[in-house]
């Protein structure tokens, strides 16, 4: 590694107030959107999906399958965080299992797919605040375009009050969120009574048993995309080495510890019966809050109340993501990956200035595309902005997937002096099965325009490999500014400065 006086040149983020461990355990929470991936991807994990492959009413063992696979990966996610201190994160990590130029390449991909994800969900995110008005109290304040606007001036202005305001408005909303829905589906398991089952752990429970199990897997992966995005803030954590480990493994097991419950309570709440999910696909969540005479456990007021917090878990996803791409933007520049722009700093705040500038650049483009070319990833009897979600979050989540593939190949030599060899083939194993799995899912049947979207991610990869061997750059600042690897290279050089 570099001595101090040869990263002198290299650019750093420094909050404000140094954050703490709620603040990186909020970031991947937040990134993840529990409350909002619940509502959605249940279906999808049923069997409601292109493929009309699920697990059934075996979707919480499908859930429990998923959740091993990606305690595996964030086993190595947190081994990385404790040799690397840089805000770059994945980016940084592929770069020491992989070398530079594959590092720089996978850079490319994974923020790339994290801003294309942020756009999907803000247009999302106003379609369903316009909508949700309309449905619930016959009021259109705002055109669609117009929420798109109010998001786009919010998030700016969360950005530019910096990050522990960014950080601290995830853990209030997904808090919130969290605590009531869990409170919601305990009390439909308590409704159920003598309905509940253990069926719903048993491979028997899906109509293709086992083989429909590892379908609800595929789809169960996509619950946990972003776990990982607390490593981006680790150069602006006061503990990192401590912290941001803690913070990636208790992100996914409390994700997870709410994902069983969320699944269990969805699936048993409608008896098990799969034509009745079915017919609630576009929201089982909403079905089962709304009175029982439409087959809920609740009443319009908790309709209401759940559709609410969807949306707070909603903004809290947006605003992860509009925290993590730009410092991943940030470390890609000030290692000359990308236009130095990017790594133009705030001299007040200490945040990347040119990159969230970026960032928001691409939601106002988004959002214009979505709003005036109505003919762009359109989709039979969808909304716009639901076809603009499903292809920026078919696009981002692949190219997340593709970059923890990465990483999981890349950690047998990333991770090659660890003292515990065996967890870190263990872990790589089972990475390699879920991130693969859910790689295959994302393209299996799948319809267009919105299948163009892995494919797209598969180029762009390219591109960026290109771009990676024409464009020089230099050593990453993990290993040449010394506080910020003390660990990545000690022991063994790695590849990433050839």
């Amino acid at each position: 590694m570099g001595s101090p006086q040869a990263g002198s040149s290299y650019k750093r983020l420094a909050a404000q107030h140094k954050l703490k461990l709620p603040d990186a355990v909020a970031q991947s929470i937040g990134f993840m959107g529990p409350v909002f991936s619940i509502a959605f991807l249940v279906p999808l994990l049923v069997g409601v999906n292109a493929a009309s492959q699920g697990a059934g009413g075996a979707a919480p063992l499908a859930v429990l399958v998923a959740a091993i696979g990606i305690l595996g990966l964030g086993w190595i996610v947190s081994e990385y965080a404790k040799r690397i201190h840089a805000a770059g994160s994945l980016y940084d990590y592929v770069t020491d299992g992989l070398g530079a130029k594959v590092g720089a390449a996978a850079g490319w991909l994974y923020y790339s797919g994290i801003i294309i994800l942020g756009c999907g969900i803000m247009v999302l995110i106003a379609g369903y605040i316009h909508d949700t008005l309309q449905a619930e109290f016959n009021v259109t304040p705002l055109p669609v375009g117009g929420w798109m606007v109010v998001l786009i001036v919010l998030i700016s202005a969360i950005l530019y009050a910096g990050v522990q305001l960014s950080t601290r408005a995830q853990l209030v909303l997904a808090l919130l969120s969290l605590t009531l829905l869990t409170i919601f589906f305990i009390y439909v398991m308590v409704r159920v009574g003598s309905g509940n089952s253990a069926k719903a752990f048993s491979p028997s429970s899906s109509p293709t048993h086992f083989t429909g199990v590892l379908f609800g897997v595929l789809y169960g992966v996509l619950l946990f995309v972003g776990f990982e995005t607390a490593a981006n803030l680790a150069e602006e954590t006061e503990h990192p080495k401590r912290d941001i480990p803690r913070a990636v493994l208790f992100a996914v097991i409390a994700a997870t510890v709410f994902y069983l419950l969320a699944s269990y309570a969805q699936v048993a709440g409608f008896h098990f019966d799969l034509g009745k999910i079915a017919k609630a696909a576009s929201g089982p969540l909403f079905v089962l809050a709304g009175p029982g005479g439409q087959g809920g456990y609740g009443s319009v007021a908790i309709r209401r109340l759940a559709e609410l917090l969807v949306l707070f878990d909603m903004l809290a996803v947006l605003i992860g993501i509009s925290v993590s791409g730009p410092r991943g933007l940030f470390a890609m520049a000030r290692d000359r990956r990308l236009p130095r722009f990017l790594a133009t700093v705030s001299p007040r705040r200490g945040t990347p200035l040119g990159a969230a500038i970026f960032v928001v650049g691409c939601y106002v483009v988004y959002a214009l595309l979505t709003t005036f070319w109505t003919g762009l990833f359109a989709l039979p009897r969808t909304p716009h902005y639901s076809a603009m979600f499903s292809w920026g979050s078919t696009f981002g989540s692949f190219a997340l997937a593709l970059i923890y593939l990465l990483l999981a190949v890349g950690a047998v030599r990333g991770l090659r002096d660890h003292p515990k060899r065996w967890a870190v083939y263990l872990s790589v194993t089972v990475s390699l099965l879920v991130t693969g799995g859910a790689i295959f899912g994302s393209i299996y049947k799948v319809a267009a325009p919105t299948v163009i979207a892995p494919y797209a991610a598969i180029g762009w990869l390219a591109v960026g490999l290109v771009v990676a061997f024409v464009v020089r750059g230099r050593p990453q600042a993990s290993h040449a500014v010394a506080d910020l690897g003390e660990e990545s290279s000690s022991a063994v050089p790695g590849p990433a400065g050839t």
